[in-house]
This record gives C-alpha cells, sequence and structure tokens, in this order.
C-alpha cells in the first residue's frame, strides 16, 4: 500500500493522506504498452467514412480511346483507366473500412495504471475530497479553479457525474469532467493535470484492482 496526499479547497496539501493500492499507482511505467493500448483507443474511434471511386465509379464512355494497333501509342482499353488522369483508383477505400485493434482487458487496465502511476510521479496528480459546485454556471466553475491554484488543463474523474459540475464546466475549452468508469488513455495523458475525487479512487480500485 501507498500514500497519496489529498488537497483541500484552496489547493493546498491537507494532514490527511489517502491508502491507495502499488498495483494502481505504484506500477512501473511501461511506454511500450501505453503506446499500443492509445493508438487502439484512437484507431477505435476511427469511422470508416472516406470512400474512393475505382474504375468502374467513374463517369468515363467505356469507349476504346483508339484502335488497338497501328497509331504508335500504347494500346488502351477506356479512359478509367487507373493509369490514367482522371481515371478511377486501382485498390479503392471502401466506406466500410474496419480500423479496429483488439486490446484484451487485462493489457488495457494494466496499461491505465501505468499511466496513473506515472502522473503520481510526475506529481501531476492530485485526489481531493470531493468536487462541486452550487449552481450550473461558468463563472463559478472559474472561481473554483482560481481559488485552488489551477490554470493549465485539467481533467477532472468523479465516481458518478454531478449535473452541475458537467454543466458549469462543459464551456472550458480546458477543463474536461468524465466518471471514472469512462476515463480513457487519451485524455489522461493529453491533460496537464489530473483531479481524482477519493471516490473516484475508490472506482479506479474497484475497476483495475
Amino acid at each position: 500500500m501507498m500514500e497519496l496526499k489529498l488537497i483541500n479547497a484552496k489547493g493546498k496539501a491537507s494532514k490527511e493522506t489517502l491508502q491507495v493500492s502499488d498495483h494502481l499507482f505504484g506500477r512501473e511505467f511501461n511506454e511500450a504498452l501505453v503506446h499500443q493500448i492509445v493508438v487502439a483507443y484512437q484507431a477505435n474511434a476511427r469511422s470508416g467514412t472516406r470512400a474512393q471511386k475505382g474504375r468502374s465509379d467513374v463517369a468515363k464512355s467505356t469507349r476504346k480511346p483508339w484502335r488497338q494497333k497501328g497509331t504508335g501509342r500504347a494500346r488502351a482499353g477506356m479512359a478509367s483507366s487507373p493509369i490514367w488522369r482522371g481515371g478511377g483508383k486501382a485498390f479503392p477505400n471502401s466506406p466500410d473500412e474496419n480500423f479496429t485493434q483488439k486490446i484484451n482487458k487485462k493489457m488495457y487496465r494494466v496499461g491505465l495504471c501505468s499511466i496513473l502511476s506515472e502522473l503520481v510521479r510526475q506529481d501531476r496528480l492530485a485526489v481531493v475530497d470531493e468536487f462541486k459546485v452550487v449552481s450550473p454556471k461558468t463563472r463559478e466553475a472559474v472561481d473554483k479553479l482560481k481559488g485552488m491554484g489551477i490554470s493549465e488543463s485539467i481533467l477532472i474523474v468523479t465516481d458518478d457525474l454531478d449535473e452541475n459540475l458537467y454543466l458549469s464546466m462543459r464551456n472550458l475549452p480546458h477543463v474536461l469532467v468524465v466518471e471514472a468508469q469512462h476515463a480513457d488513455p487519451v485524455n489522461l495523458i493529453r491533460f496537464d493535470r489530473v483531479l481524482l475525487t477519493k471516490k473516484a479512487v475508490e472506482k479506479f480500485e474497484e475497476l483495475l484492482g
């Protein structure tokens, strides 16, 4: 077991500490695995919306451009040939292309634990008792973050998404609020800081332990 320091509403370290699992926050950083799960997560989010035209899809005449022999030019069958300008593509991308990459659950969990552990080592992860706002107002959210001394981009992870908190933070481009079960490797890495509530830590231990 290891201890994480808690911060108070003013962003200062409090005297309290939180006992957490070494498996979750004390793991060695596995760069290759983290890279693999990040690439897979982004690939699985892709949708096959791109499409290209093959030679049968191009609006060209099927008439032979010139006779087969005697012209001195290379033989040609139709203007939609892939080697002609304006012709179809030889191996076109289809709109139902599948980009998914398989990552098993154990690898994904270990990768998330590795990221959380590295955030602790880099002093980019903090734990707070709770994080709430009284009303769904962006001004109130800004004042709360300023009061805690937070000016950089931040990911706030809670156990249960509070509607007032979500509505007050959603207009801030450098802030994202998510539930623990929806935290993903890309967001855990891309934000400068990560703020967890105590119940979110418990949820992580339940999900990843």
